[in-house]
């Protein structure tokens, strides 16, 4: 997150020599209306950034700043439903700070993001992404990948499935996969690692993901006390 800087923030290819694109262009000066001389951030996306000022030619006015990568990282994998949730919890994902977000292929995935369909929705949710990252002031683009099967997501280090009686989430377990609306099979359940209980309520699979999100990223910057760790490797 950006620590200073004024004005909105936008993200460009090159810091030494930034140029907005049309659309973000077209955003600061008609939805914003910046004017020429107005303060903003520019960002390549990585965790650099600097101070500059709007205009014909984006002016820099600051040195580079780099902003070290948060530890750990934090990944939401969730299985996308229909309809326009899946935008939604990106979106929120990014807000809050998660820094990779997965859109998984469950035993019971209802809605299948993969192949040709997948790299459509993938470009979709990465525009969501940079737009939200650029509302939030975020320094670091999530990484988004679409159409990754629960089995692999499951061999990733520090998993857990969020799945009700699973132990209280911890950042020994900053990876967190949430099922389809049928749940998961009894198959994803036996390879699960680890489990972790997301509150007493049943969640839809979208606010699972943005619950998951917000839990391990306030545990990362210490907003909420860490709980007593896990007495069995499933929990329960």
């Amino acid at each position: 997150m950006l620590g200073r800087g004024t004005g909105p923030h936008v993200f460009v290819a090159d810091l030494e020599r930034p140029e907005l694109d049309d659309r973000d262009r077209h955003h600061l000066a008609k939805a914003l209306r910046l004017r020429p001389g107005d303060a903003l951030t520019v960002s390549d996306g990585a965790g650099r950034w600097r101070a500059a000022r709007f205009g014909a030619e984006v002016e820099v006015t600051g040195d580079v700043v780099d902003d070290p990568a948060p530890e750990p990282p934090v990944t939401i994998g969730l299985a996308p439903v229909k309809g326009q949730r899946p935008e939604w919890a990106v979106q929120k994902l990014t807000e809050l700070g998660v820094d990779t977000i997965w859109l998984l292929v469950a035993d019971r995935s209802v809605v299948r993001w993969e192949g040709a369909r997948g790299a459509g929705h993938a470009d979709r949710l990465a525009r969501v992404a940079r737009e939200a990252a650029m509302q939030s002031r975020r320094c670091r683009l999530p990484a988004i990948r679409v159409g990754v099967p629960v089995a692999d997501a499951l061999t990733s280090e520090g998993v857990a499935l969020a799945d009700p009686g699973g132990s209280v989430p911890t950042l020994a377990r900053p990876v967190v996969l949430v099922g389809p609306e049928g749940g998961w099979s009894d198959a994803e359940r036996a390879a699960a690692p680890a489990r972790v209980a997301l509150g007493p309520t049943v969640l839809r699979a979208e606010t699972a993901a943005v619950a998951a999100g917000g839990l391990l990223v306030a545990l990362r910057h210490g907003l909420v006390a860490e709980g007593p760790a896990p007495s069995s490797t499933h929990g329960g």
